[in-house]
C-alpha cells in the first residue's frame, strides 16, 4: 500500500496544469462526499495540510487553539460558531486536491493551506473560479502572483524577502559566487531564481544550480553525486533552499564528505530554524551536522499575548512538537478570516453558495460538477482581509498594494554546539542589524553599508574567521599563469634562455603582490609565443589560462574576455618623432616678453629716472644743468639701471629708496627674460613637424608600431588610419633605424616602452600628450575570485611604497636628455609682474607725496603770502612764479655738523646759500609787484 501510495504522488507531480479541472472532475464520478448545507449559525473553514510534518502539526495546534479562542469570544462572530475542517494531504498534491474538491462541496468560506507552493499553484485556479479565499503562511512562492490568483493570500513573509535577506548577508561577507542547492519544485525553483536577481543587483552571482528532487523523493546517492560536483568547484558558499527532510540528509552526506568543515559556508532557508526550534533535543548526528550553518526564522516581536500563548503551548500541543514562529502565523490568519467574516455581516452580507451556471451546463453527464458551488460573498470577503489592520501574535498585521505583509523581517540564526545562537535580524526597513526591527522603525530608514552589523559567527568547522568562500577548483592544483615570450624590451618579462627562470618588472609584482595574499596560490608560468617574435597579446589573453601576468594593457576588447586587477602601471599610446633643428629667428629676442610688457617696462624705466630727478634735483649737482642736458641726465640714468651702470650718485633719501626698490624690480625682470629666451631658443632646436596623433593622422606618412600591441587594431578601427600606412617593428633597434631612414615617419607606442627606448635614443622625442589612456594589469578568467584579491594586494604595494621600488629597480635609468616632449613656450605678460610694477608706482609716488609736502612747508614758512593790492589773478601767478624759483634752487647739502655750524646764520639757522636764493627771489618779487603798479622801484 505505502508503495502504491508513493507511486500516486510521483505520478501527481507531473499532472500538467491545464488537465487539474478534468482529473477533479473524473474524481467526482468515482465519488464525493456530501455534506448537509452549513447552518446559519456557523463559520465553515477548511485546512489542507500535511500534519505529519514539523509545519503541519505545528498549525493544526495553532489553528485549534485559534478555534477554541475566537468560539469562546461570544463579541468575535457575534454568537456563531467557527469550524475549521481538517484534510491531511499526506505529501500528496492528488490528496490535496481532492479535499479541496470536497471543500467546495461543502460551502467553506475560506480555505487556510495548502502547505506547499506547488498544490498553491493548482488550487488558487479552482478558488479563482469559485471566489472561495486561500489563505496560506507556507507557500510562499514569490510567483505567486496576486495579478494571476487574486483568491490566494500570502499571510507570511514570502520567499521573496527572505532570498533579499540572503543576498545582503553574502554582500556584508563579501562574497562574490554562491552555489544554490534546491529541491526542484515550484517553490524551492522560484525562490532560487528570485535569489539570482536579487544577487546581480549586489554584484554577486549564483555561479551553479544543483537540483534535487522533490522533498521525499530525494536519495541519497542522487545528494552525494551532486554534492561531489560541488565539492570540485571553486565557490564554498552554498544556499539550500529546500525542506526539512532532504535539508536533513544533504547536511548528513556533507558532513561525510568533508563538506562541513573549514573553508565552506552554509545558508539554509527558513526549513532549519523550524527543525531547530520544533525538534528539541536534536539528535547528536543531525547536531553535529549542520554546525556552523547560518538559517533565518521569521521575527516576531516580543508582546505579552505572544509570551502567554507560548507558555500554554506544551498543554495544546501535549508535548508533542515544540514551537515555531508559524505556529503564531496560523493562529493569526485565523483570527484574521475570523475578523473579515464579522466585518461582512457587520456590512450586511449573508454567507450563501449558489450553483455555478457554467457548471450545471455539465447535468446529465457522468461528471457531478454541479455539486460545486460558487461563495456569494467570497469578493466581498476577500477584500475585508486584504483591509485586514490588527495586531496578533506576529506583531501588526496589514497589508501594502502588492499585498505582502508590511515590514516583514527575519532573525539570523548560527547553528552551533549547544544548539543556535542569535547573530542579528535581518528586515526590509533597514536590513541588517543587532537591533530589533521593531526598535528601528520609529528611525529613518538606513540601508547604507556603513550601517548593516551583525554578530560575530561561529562558522563550520569551528572557525571564527571569515571563510574566503572560494578555493582553487581541482582541490588547489597549480595555477597556469601564462607570460608573453617577448624578444623585445625584456625588462618587462624575461624567461631566461636554457631555464624556467622568469623575471622581470611584471613578474616581480606578480610575485610581490602574491605574497601578500592570505593564502598560498600554487602556480607555474606557461611561456606563450615562439620566441622569434613578440607574441599576439589578443590570442594570450583568448588562451585557456588560469591567469595571464605581462605587460597587458587594459583595453576594452580585452575586458570582453577576462577580468583584470587593478593597473599597476599607468600607460597610454603616445607618438615618437625624430628630433629636427631649425634655425632661429633674427627677432628671437624679443619673444620673452608680450608687446604690452615690452611698453610697460619702458615706460616705468622713464617715469623711475623723472622721479629720482625731481628728488634729487635741488641738493645733487649731477641732476642739474641746463634743460636738454637733465632730459639726458634723466633717460641715461633710467636706462643704465639695467644693467646696473648708473653713475650718477643719489643723495636722499627718497631717492635712495626709489632706486633700491627699482633696482630690485630689474634683477626680477632681467632674470625672467634671460630664462625666458633660453628656454624658447632650447624649444626651437627641438621642434619637428610632427605636433601630435592630430598632424600625424592628418599627413600621409607612414606610421610605426609594435608587434603584438593592441596599437595596431586602435588606429585601424578607433582612428581609421589606412593598414597601408602601418609598419610593423619589433625590437628598439627596429624603430631607432625606421626613424633614421624616414621610413616611417613617427612610432606610436604605448608610455613604458617609449620611455624606455628614448632613455637610449636622445635623437628622438615624444610628440603631443597621450592620446589613450590606460594601464596594465594582471588578467584572471570571467568571474575569478582571485583578480579581486590581487587587486587589493596592488593597491597594498602602492601605498607601502614597494611597487614604485620595484618600478625604480627595473624601469628608471638616466635620461640622456631632459624629457623631450614638446612644450608650447608661453611669453611672459604683465600679469606674471604687475605686482613689482604696483610697489614701485606706489613707493614713487609716496616719495613724491612726502617730498613736495615738505617742500611746501618750508616754502610758506621762508615766503610768506603778503597782501597785495593787485588782482588775485596777478597775485596767485606771481607766488607760482616765486615757488618754481624756490624749488628750482640750490640747496647745499651740508657735510658736517661743524661745517654746518660755521656756515649757519644767527637766528633763523638757514644756511647761507639759501638766504641769497631766498633773497633774490624776494628782490624779483618786489621789483615784478612795482612794474605792475607802474612805480618805480629805484624812486622806492
Amino acid at each position: 500500500m505505502l508503495e502504491d501510495r508513493w507511486s500516486v504522488v510521483r505520478m501527481s507531480f507531473s499532472i500538467p496544469m491545464n488537465l487539474v479541472l478534468l482529473l477533479s472532475t473524473s474524481i467526482l464520478c468515482i465519488g464525493v462526499f456530501s455534506e448537509e448545507a452549513s447552518k446559519p449559525d456557523v463559520v465553515n473553514v477548511g485546512a489542507i495540510f500535511t500534519f505529519g510534518t514539523i509545519n503541519g502539526k505545528v498549525a493544526k495546534v495553532a489553528m485549534k487553539a485559534a478555534e477554541n479562542d475566537i468560539n469562546s469570544d461570544p463579541s468575535v462572530l457575534g454568537g456563531r460558531k467557527l469550524t475549521i475542517s481538517l484534510h491531511d494531504s499526506n505529501y500528496s498534491s492528488f490528496l490535496g486536491i481532492i479535499g479541496a474538491l470536497q471543500f467546495m462541496e461543502s460551502d467553506k468560506v475560506a480555505i487556510i493551506g495548502p502547505q506547499s507552493s506547488v498544490m498553491a499553484h493548482v488550487l488558487s485556479h479552482l478558488v479563482n473560479e469559485l471566489h472561495v479565499p486561500l489563505l496560506s503562511f507556507t507557500a510562499l512562492d514569490p510567483s505567486l502572483s496576486p495579478l494571476q490568483y487574486p483568491f490566494f493570500v500570502q499571510t507570511a513573509p514570502n520567499d521573496l524577502f527572505q532570498m533579499i535577506a540572503i543576498a545582503e548577508m553574502v554582500s556584508y561577507f563579501g562574497w562574490t559566487d554562491v552555489i544554490a542547492l534546491f529541491s526542484d519544485d515550484d517553490q524551492s525553483r522560484n525562490g532560487i531564481i528570485t535569489l539570482g536577481d536579487k544577487l546581480s543587483e549586489r554584484r554577486c552571482r549564483i555561479s551553479y544550480k544543483g537540483a534535487l528532487s522533490p522533498d521525499l523523493t530525494a536519495t541519497r546517492s542522487e545528494v552525494s553525486r551532486e554534492l561531489a560536483k560541488i565539492q570540485m568547484m571553486e565557490s564554498r558558499v552554498i544556499v539550500l533552499h529546500t525542506f526539512s527532510k532532504t535539508g536533513l540528509l544533504v547536511f548528513e552526506v556533507a558532513k561525510s564528505l568533508g563538506m562541513m568543515g573549514k573553508g565552506y559556508v552554509w545558508i539554509a532557508s527558513s526549513w532549519l530554524s523550524t527543525v531547530l526550534d520544533s525538534t528539541s533535543p536534536l539528535k547528536s548526528e543531525t547536531a553535529n551536522s549542520i554546525r556552523g550553518a547560518l538559517t533565518l526564522r521569521p521575527h516576531t516581536p516580543d508582546s505579552k499575548r505572544k509570551r502567554n500563548f507560548m507558555s500554554r503551548w506544551n498543554q495544546l500541543s501535549n508535548g508533542s512538537i515544540g514551537f515555531n514562529p508559524y505556529g503564531l502565523y496560523a493562529y493569526d490568519t485565523v483570527w484574521m478570516i475570523a475578523r473579515a467574516v464579522k466585518l461582512l455581516l457587520d456590512q450586511g452580507g449573508t454567507i450563501s453558495f449558489s450553483n455555478d451556471s457554467r457548471l450545471n451546463a455539465f447535468g446529465g453527464r457522468t461528471l457531478n460538477l454541479s455539486a460545486l458551488n460558487t461563495f456569494d460573498g467570497g469578493k466581498q470577503l476577500l477584500d475585508n482581509i486584504l483591509e485586514t489592520n490588527m495586531t496578533g501574535l506576529t506583531g501588526p498585521i496589514r497589508f501594502n498594494q502588492e499585498r505582502s505583509l508590511i515590514n516583514p523581517s527575519f532573525d539570523i540564526i548560527n547553528a552551533i554546539e549547544t544548539g543556535y545562537q542569535h547573530i542579528g535580524y535581518w528586515s526590509n526597513y533597514s536590513g541588517l542589524s543587532i537591533v530589533p526591527p521593531e526598535t528601528l522603525y520609529s528611525k529613518k530608514p538606513n540601508r547604507s553599508s556603513s550601517n548593516q552589523q551583525l554578530d560575530s559567527v561561529v562558522w563550520p568547522g569551528g572557525e571564527t574567521t571569515k571563510p574566503r568562500g572560494w578555493v582553487f577548483p581541482n582541490n588547489g592544483r597549480e595555477l597556469r599563469i601564462g607570460i608573453p615570450k617577448r624578444v623585445s624590451y625584456r625588462d618587462f618579462v624575461l624567461l631566461v634562455n636554457g631555464t624556467d627562470n622568469v623575471k622581470g618588472y611584471c613578474i616581480d609584482v606578480f610575485l610581490a603582490a602574491i605574497r601578500l595574499l592570505p593564502y598560498a596560490v600554487p602556480y607555474r608560468f606557461i611561456p606563450f609565443g615562439d620566441g622569434h617574435k613578440n607574441p599576439s597579446y589578443y590570442e594570450l589573453v583568448n588562451k585557456v589560462f588560469d591567469g595571464v601576468v605581462g605587460d597587458i594593457a587594459i583595453v576594452t576588447n580585452r575586458t570582453k574576455m577576462v577580468d583584470f586587477t587593478q593597473p599597476y602601471i599607468e600607460s597610454g599610446l603616445v607618438v615618437v618623432a625624430p628630433v629636427n633643428k631649425i634655425s632661429s629667428s633674427p627677432w628671437s629676442f624679443s619673444r620673452p616678453f608680450t608687446p604690452l610688457m615690452w611698453a610697460v617696462t619702458a615706460a616705468f624705466f622713464v617715469i623711475v629716472g623723472a622721479v629720482v630727478w625731481i628728488l634729487e634735483h635741488r641738493i645733487n649737482d649731477e641732476f642739474r644743468g641746463p634743460p636738454k642736458q637733465q632730459i639726458v641726465t634723466i633717460l641715461w640714468f633710467s636706462f643704465s639701471t639695467m644693467f646696473f651702470a648708473h653713475r650718477e650718485n643719489t643723495v636722499s633719501s627718497l631717492g635712495r629708496l626709489i632706486l633700491i626698490i627699482w633696482l630690485f624690480v630689474v634683477l626680477i625682470i632681467n632674470s625672467s627674460y634671460i630664462a625666458s629666451l633660453t628656454s624658447i631658443l632650447t624649444v626651437q632646436q627641438l621642434s619637428s613637424p610632427i605636433k601630435g596623433i592630430d598632424t600625424l593622422i592628418s599627413s600621409n606618412e607612414p606610421i610605426g608600431f609594435q608587434v603584438g600591441s593592441f596599437a595596431e587594431n586602435y588606429l585601424i578601427e578607433e582612428l581609421n588610419i589606412p593598414k597601408s600606412r602601418l609598419v610593423s617593428l619589433g625590437t628598439p633597434e627596429e624603430y631607432a633605424h625606421a626613424l633614421q631612414s624616414r621610413r616611417v615617419a613617427a612610432i606610436i607606442d604605448e608610455r613604458p616602452y617609449v620611455d624606455l627606448f628614448l632613455s637610449d635614443h636622445c635623437k628622438f622625442s615624444i610628440r603631443g600628450q597621450e592620446f589613450t589612456k590606460s594601464g596594465w594589469g594582471f588578467a584572471f578568467p570571467k568571474d575569478s575570485p582571485l583578480a579581486i584579491d590581487m587587486s587589493t594586494a596592488i593597491l597594498a604595494l602602492s601605498e607601502n611604497g614597494e611597487l614604485q621600488k620595484i618600478h625604480d629597480r627595473w624601469l628608471s635609468r638616466k635620461a640622456c636628455s631632459s624629457d623631450s616632449s614638446e612644450a608650447e613656450s608661453e611669453q611672459l605678460d604683465l600679469q606674471s609682474f604687475w605686482g613689482l610694477f604696483l610697489i614701485c608706482g606706489i613707493a614713487c609716488v609716496l616719495a613724491l607725496l612726502m617730498y613736495f609736502s615738505l617742500m611746501f612747508r618750508q616754502f610758506s614758512r621762508h615766503c610768506p603770502e603778503e597782501p597785495d593790492s593787485t588782482s588775485p589773478v596777478s597775485s596767485r601767478s606771481a607766488r607760482l612764479q616765486t615757488f618754481l624759483s624756490f624749488a628750482d634752487g640750490k640747496v647745499e647739502k651740508p657735510k658736517s655738523s661743524s661745517k654746518r655750524k660755521r656756515e649757519s646764520i644767527s637766528g633763523n639757522g638757514y644756511h647761507k646759500g639759501e638766504e641769497s636764493t631766498f633773497r633774490s627771489g624776494r628782490i624779483e618779487r618786489d621789483i615784478s609787484h612795482e612794474r605792475q603798479s607802474g612805480g618805480s622801484w629805484l624812486v622806492k
